[in-house]
């Protein structure tokens, strides 16, 4: 695919000496700079001295992030009550590709994509497929977190659809600060280690903050856990999901017509215990003793490794103008493992070990080499900028231009997939002789734990065929802005102000597979190369009207409007803008209002990403097995499937659990032809601080999404819906079928598929009480409501109607209602805080041969049975104490009462019967801070 034509390279040196000059020593001077009266808070550039309260933004400050037990960014995050499923979960042991290891966040259900996160002000790099990983900042040098659960296109460009996250550090921090933490699972796993050292110093004229992070998290494995050691159903359903391609190995003798080990009349053979592969008398028919529990090889939570280092600091080169710089690297290293590759492979004839003299199809799984990946992401980011004010015709103003490069370097090292070309020299039969000395012969017959000439269990056998293969990926952010804001004249209610501004942005990426996986030449998932990037200019200008002040029933009434023109070097222009209403009728009480329209543009992934294939979980609905099977209509007849086709998994043996594994590979690939998706934001909302209770502060939100052309992976669910159910021939094309009904083959990829609508209400209670005999107590209540989440699809007739999904859990779980409360004691030394995290009840589809609590539920006129299970809370606990020498000693538990979710069978958000989102045990710590 060819690449955008972009503009030239930016010269980084010009950053680079900006950011030296930044950290260069500072000097102090005499004069102190003047504290505003007026401050910025995410979600407008204009200064406004009450704008935390005029949108709906949630901070979380310092002392809410070390008063939790999380151990980094994303978690605090996905603890939020707007959050909503953890995407990339590290519970998805089959993840690949560059999101693995990341911490992302979804705010309102809307995707990772669709939140746009920033680090003081400036967008984060992010991977080819648009991720942002908040696991790039140290958790040490972060001050404070402001969550713009609004749509903001119009004031920061793409992806800000469903909200922005600002992480702002500390650059004005003074002296040294150690942090060290250490817990695990109360089980003995996953243990987690931090160590962080801070260290700053601040002039009257200049200051510099650096913060050095690194933290250890062991992996968990899935047999550990009482909900994923059994296969893919529970303790209840022991041998569900277990692979038919056994870990002892097993050949078909006869197959149909010779080589069709698919079909019916196939016999299956493994050798008996104690026997002679050589002898073909000595093999026992495959039974159910030969399947494997591929559980007993996977992770359940990778393993992760970060080590981050930040700098920033400032300068006044003038009494008006400032420089600033910031400078950030960030290693992180993830480990994943998953089972034993699942081989399916010709013996030919000549091969010594075959018993039979005949080309033999043998299956086995690689258990003696688990397949493993080691992630290594680096980050290297710098940006710049020269800031100041000035005065002109009496009036303030303030202005900035600055600069930012972001670049992540990616290398993916993978074992445990077989070479083809070593495979078929260890099978030929001059493998081992003076034709081909250097070849390790192997044995296929022998089972698992069995010695013998050709054993895989021989460690030079296991070099020759399993080499190491690397992946190689590089993204880069570079960004040019320039923003001026101020006040224009006066009004009778008060001052106009504006803000405006320019961004030129370049967002380039290549993700390079192994020369294997592109030839094609290993057991592994074959993937080509992705490549490609584009530019874009935009302009913005906001502007802020006061209306009335200080009148009875309009203590204040300002309107606001922003609009933002964006020009893509590969799809065009866009205009985004944003309204709001800010309305004080009382002093104690603010009612806010927001319309506004947002973009997402495609990614580089999107348009230019290479294809890639994988071994699909799907339930087809033209099989006996599936719930509401269609197996005999037109559309299955017409591809051949024959009456009481039984879904075909892994091995080609029938499927007993659903959605069932292909034992065939599907691909993936991009879509050059995407455009943008839209959407329409509105929020009405309302902040009452009563004057008769001190310290409280009650908010309500009332948001409303609406986003169309929304690109998203198109499913091989979807298609073969729509294909067989509703009998849309155009959606069939992709499909290929053998002759006994199978699929045997998928092309997909990524589309604008539809639009989503969704609507809920945010509640916020905080109240600081006053300080009494027993101490003082702060209480923190958040309470996020979903009463609309809706998704274009198509009913049995064809026609588009909206399918809602609150309360369903899948990839992207949506819950009708998650709450937070904190309560925060200290008295003297000493502090205490309880933390309660709150999901309502989930439901999922119904899966064949499993508890099914509404099967005859109907939707949308046609049958769509569910499973639902009850509501689940989490208790945190963390007790503190000030030590005299200036430390903080802490220590807590994270689901102190280990309460355990339900059993999912449709595994949402993971690759086990659990929801990645939970918890997976009680987790207990200890945090130790000392300040210098």
């Amino acid at each position: 695919m060819q690449n955008q034509t972009l503009p030239g390279r930016l010269p980084v040196k010009m950053l680079s000496v900006a950011i030296g000059l930044a950290l260069a020593p500072v000097a102090a001077l005499a004069d102190t700079p003047t504290t505003l009266d007026k401050i910025e808070v995410t979600g407008s550039r204009i200064r406004a001295a009450d704008a935390e309260t005029r949108q709906p933004v949630l901070v979380v400050t310092r002392a809410d992030i070390t008063r939790q037990g999380f151990t980094s960014i994303a978690d605090i995050l996905q603890n939020l009550s707007s959050a909503g499923s953890p995407p990339a979960a590290r519970s998805d042991a089959l993840a690949s590709g560059e999101s693995v290891g990341g911490y992302y966040v979804d705010i309102r259900n809307l995707g990772a994509s669709r939140t746009l996160v920033l680090l003081n002000g400036r967008r984060l790099g992010a991977t080819t497929s648009g991720r942002q990983d908040l696991g790039q900042v140290p958790m040490s040098a972060v001050q404070r977190i402001e969550v713009l659960k609004d749509g903001a296109s119009a004031v920061y460009g793409s992806d800000a659809i469903a909200a922005v996250v600002n992480i702002i550090t500390d650059n004005t921090f003074d002296g040294a600060e150690l942090n060290a933490s250490l817990g695990q699972f109360s089980q003995g796993d996953g243990r987690n280690q931090q160590l962080s050292l801070r260290v700053g110093t601040q002039g009257d004229r200049g200051g510099m903050t650096a913060a050095l992070d690194y933290s250890k998290e062991d992996p968990v494995w899935a047999k550990d856990r009482w909900f994923s050691r059994h296969g893919d159903a529970g303790p209840d359903y022991p041998g569900s999901g277990w692979s038919g391609v056994g870990r002892n190995g097993s050949h078909c003798n006869p197959c149909a017509n010779g080589e069709d080990i698919k079909a019916a009349d196939a016999r299956w053979w493994t050798l008996k215990d104690g026997g002679d592969p050589a002898n073909p008398t000595d093999y026992r028919p495959t039974d159910a003793r030969d399947r494997v529990n591929a559980n007993e090889q996977m992770m359940l939570q990778t393993g992760i490794e970060r080590r981050s280092l930040f700098a920033t600091a400032w300068y006044d080169l003038t009494d008006n103008v400032r420089l600033e710089g910031e400078a950030l690297y960030n290693q992180r290293i993830t480990d994943q493992q998953v089972a034993g590759y699942p081989l399916s492979y010709d013996v030919p004839a000549t091969s010594p070990f075959n018993p039979h003299g005949v080309d033999t199809e043998i299956v086995r799984r690689l258990w003696e080499v688990p397949r493993t990946t080691r992630s290594d992401l680096q980050t290297f980011r710098v940006s710049g900028a020269l800031k100041g004010a000035f005065q002109l015709g009496g009036r303030d103003f303030d202005w900035d231009i600055g600069g930012l490069y972001n670049r992540n370097n990616l290398s993916k090292t993978g074992h445990g997939d077989a070479s083809k070309l070593a495979l078929n020299r260890a099978l030929s039969p001059d493998c081992g002789t003076a034709k081909d000395a250097n070849c390790r012969p192997w044995n296929p017959f022998l089972p698992n734990g069995v010695g013998g000439p050709g054993a895989l269990s021989d460690p030079d056998l296991q070099t020759f065929l399993f080499p190491y293969f690397t992946d190689t990926g590089t993204t880069s952010t570079t960004v040019y802005s320039a923003n001026l804001a101020g006040a224009l004249f006066d009004v009778p209610a008060g001052e106009v102000g504006i803000a405006v501004g320019y961004e030129h942005r370049r967002e380039e990426g290549r993700f390079v597979p192994d020369a294997f996986k592109q030839s094609n030449e290993s057991t592994g998932l074959a993937a080509t190369t992705t490549e490609g990037g584009y530019a874009l200019d935009e302009f913005y200008a906001e502007l802020s009207v006061p209306i009335l002040r200080d009148l009875p029933f309009a203590r204040e009434l300002t309107l606001s409007t922003a609009g933002r023109h964006s020009r893509y070097s590969n799809f065009g222009n866009t205009l985004n803008s944003k309204f709001g209403l800010t309305w004080r009728p009382l002093d104690e009480l603010l009612v806010r209002g927001t319309v506004a329209t947002g973009f997402r543009a495609p990614t580089i992934s999107n348009l230019y990403g290479g294809a890639g294939s994988s071994f699909e979980r799907y339930t087809d609905p033209c099989g006996i097995g599936a719930t509401n099977s269609v197996n005999g209509n037109a559309a299955c007849n017409a591809a051949g499937v024959p009456l009481g086709y039984v879904q075909l998994g892994q091995n080609g043996v029938p499927c007993t659990g659903y959605p069932c594994q292909t034992p065939d590979e599907f691909i993936n690939q991009s879509n050059l032809g995407l455009k943008p998706e839209t959407s329409t934001s509105r929020t009405v909302g309302a902040v009452w601080s009563p004057r008769w209770v001190d310290g409280l502060d009650i908010s309500l939100d009332w948001y409303q999404y609406s986003v169309k052309d929304m690109i998203i992976a198109d499913s091989v669910g979807r298609i073969l819906r729509d294909c067989y159910v509703l009998g849309d021939a155009a959606r069939c094309g992709g499909i290929v079928r053998a002759p006994d009904g199978h699929i045997s083959g998928l092309t997909y990829g990524v589309a604008n598929l539809g639009r989503m609508e969704t609507q809920g209400y945010d509640l916020g209670i905080r109240y600081r009480l006053p300080e009494l005999a027993i101490g003082q107590i702060k209480l923190d209540w958040q309470t996020s409501y979903v009463s609309q989440y809706d998704e274009e699809g198509n009913n049995a007739k064809g026609d588009k109607i909206m399918i809602g999904r609150v309360g369903q859990v899948g990839d992207s779980s949506v819950f009708r209602m998650r709450s937070t409360l904190s309560a925060d004691w200290q008295k003297g030394d000493w502090g205490v805080r309880y933390g309660l995290r709150y999901y309502s009840a989930m439901k999922e589809s119904c899966v064949p041969n499993r508890p099914c609590t509404h099967p005859d539920r109907f939707a949308n006129g046609e049958p769509d049975a569910i499973r639902r299970v009850g509501s689940n809370t989490f208790h945190d606990v963390q007790v503190r104490w000030q030590a005299p020498w200036n430390a903080t000693v802490s220590v807590g538990a994270n689901n102190v009462f280990n309460h355990q979710g339900p059993i999912m069978f449709t595994s949402p958000g993971g690759a086990f019967p659990y929801y990645a989102g939970f918890d997976f045990g009680r987790t207990v710590y200890m945090k130790y801070q000392q300040r210098f």
